[in-house]
């Protein structure tokens, strides 16, 4: 598709965008040479341009708010997630942000999410830079030309990163923002030139509005499909392995981060393109990805090798979260179109610093009730100032920073959803073993490959004593024997050679799992409660 040829014009009046002018859906190429035209980014070695996103190279949970309205006000699970803006204020931030941009160069792209056309969200994005429109066409899923003559937004992002909030006057934290206005459509970003506050916006939008109108679960997961036809669902918080361990040589790829689960048991997703971490990323360990980074994809707060455009993706100097988006047809092995039927294994991913939890194991209904309820990862000491020894990190159904209902809400249809379609559900460690961070090592990624293929292809037994043990302090089943996986890998315990250490510890993480499910102990029923660790500490 060559949108150079597309001669639509757009006017941006109606947004209060006066004077624009406007560069409507040009291609990733165009874009990319306009970027180095204007100094905002490096050719890679690859053909990648590199661009440096500024103050923020992550999210900021903080400054992200939802305006309280009537459409909001009685569903939305206000609090330190979900945090309340009002009406008023969001309007006079929205002129203050469309005058900003009026009388500039703007970049203006239409594009939608949902690849399951009964659930498409026609979005345009009006950006400040040309490099968040490359983001917003590698990230959105793309219209053909033919659909582009009579192309009807439904929601609109409007993106301003050099636009600072005045926070005591506009009602911010500080100076950058990300909200939403359900009744108005809008994401307004400004402040910020993270770019995932753009997608996330969208998925934040889309976890409202699937659930409350649409009957659908969405869910924070990456999916792929087999020869068979069953399908994958992949849960974890950034840096367990979504995308890496979707992204499978022997199977197709649906997506690597968002999905919507539908009535009809179809799984769907929400984006059209993949926006994977690249630290020690090597073509050796995953190779689809590192392949991925070619013309047309855009690296974020990378460091290149001594005097030349080659990157060191080691070098975490500027952040840790350096990124690479890209559309998902530079995958080699992709589902076409982004959709799945049959969903038969669900893994939840945990990067377990403690080296606690087996490398996998099997959860019955209620165990995978209270995990998913949990979204168990942890932070790893040095990523934080003050950070000597493993924190436990909770983000409710593996994604709440985007979740705008309780989690109770989201949780519920999983449970009605994994019963219907009997489901095997599994809880992988991608994490480490031989003891905590620090001292263990982290678990190979050929060994967690080998173990997801045996649970993919029924290699890991019946739920039974000859197959399986159960962990004495999280009540998990983890197998005794896995294709290509060493014995002494699958038991924790064995790995660590200090017994008393290692129940130390685990008790020490069950604590942790308890005091999180607290704030979840009125909503879950019994059932649910057995699912967690024993109730008893060390």
């Amino acid at each position: 598709m060559n949108h150079e040829l597309i001669s639509k014009t757009i006017s941006l009046k109606k947004y209060g965008i006066k004077n624009a002018i406007i560069n409507y859906n040009l291609s990733p190429e165009k874009l990319h040479d306009i970027c180095i035209e204007k100094g905002l980014g490096v050719k890679t070695y690859s053909g990648a341009l590199a661009i440096n996103t500024g103050e923020f190279t992550g999210r900021s949970p903080l400054d992200r708010f939802i305006v309280q309205d009537e459409i909001t006000k009685d569903k939305v699970w206000w609090g330190d997630i979900n945090i309340p803006f009002d009406s008023n204020r969001f309007d006079k931030l929205y002129d203050k942000v469309t005058k900003y941009l009026s009388d500039k160069e703007l970049y203006v792209r239409d594009a939608y999410a949902c690849a399951d056309d009964k659930y498409r969200m026609n979005i345009r994005v009006i950006n400040e830079l040309p490099w968040s429109n490359i983001f917003a066409y590698n990230m959105f899923l793309r219209p053909t030309t033919e659909e582009l003559d009579d192309f009807n937004p439904e929601w609109t992002i409007i993106n301003a990163p050099n636009f600072m909030a005045d926070a005591e006057i506009d009602g911010t934290r500080q100076h950058n923002f990300a909200i939403l206005d359900f009744s108005k459509k809008v994401v307004l970003i400004g402040g910020t030139g993270y770019t995932g506050e753009m997608k996330k916006g969208i998925f934040s939008a889309l976890n409202f509005i699937l659930p409350v109108y649409k009957e659908t679960l969405p869910m924070h997961c990456s999916a792929n499909v087999g020869e068979n036809g069953e399908t994958a669902i992949f849960f974890g918080l950034s840096g367990t392995g979504k995308t890496t361990l979707s992204a499978d040589p022997k199977r197709k790829l649906i997506g690597d981060d968002e999905h919507g689960w539908t009535k009809d048991n179809t799984i769907f997703n929400f984006e059209g393109g993949c926006y994977a971490k690249v630290i020690n990323l090597s073509k050796e360990n995953e190779p689809d990805i590192f392949d991925a980074i070619k013309s047309g994809s855009l690296l974020e707060n990378v460091i290149f090798k001594n005097g030349t455009n080659e990157v060191d993706f080691s070098d975490i100097s500027i952040t840790q979260n350096t990124r690479v988006s890209y559309p998902i047809n530079h995958i080699k092995n992709i589902q076409k179109p982004s959709l799945g039927k049959n969903p038969k294994n669900i893994f939840f991913l945990t990067a377990d610093a403690f080296g606690v939890l087996p490398p996998i194991s099997r959860l019955l209904p209620n165990q995978a009730a209270y995990h998913f309820i949990s979204g168990y990862t942890a932070k790893v000491a040095g990523t934080e100032a003050g950070v000597t020894e493993p924190i436990p990190s909770f983000s409710a159904c593996f994604g709440a920073p985007f979740m705008p209902l309780h989690p109770a809400k989201y949780a519920e249809m999983l449970s009605t959803k994994m019963k219907e379609a009997n489901v095997n559900v599994w809880l992988v460690n991608t994490g480490w073993t031989g003891g905590p961070y620090g001292i263990g090592t982290r678990i190979k990624l050929k060994y967690t490959r080998a173990m997801i293929n045996a649970a993919l292809n029924g290699d890991l037994g019946t739920y039974n004593y000859k197959d399986y043990h159960i962990h004495s302090v999280f009540g998990v089943a983890q197998p005794r024997e896995c294709p290509g996986v060493p014995k002494s890998v699958l038991s924790p315990r064995a790995t660590w050679n200090n017994d008393e250490a290692y129940y130390k510890m685990a008790f020490k993480l069950s604590n942790a799992f308890r005091e999180n499910f607290d704030q979840f102990e009125s909503i879950a029923n019994e059932e649910i409660r057995r699912g967690g660790p024993q109730r008893f500490a060390f």
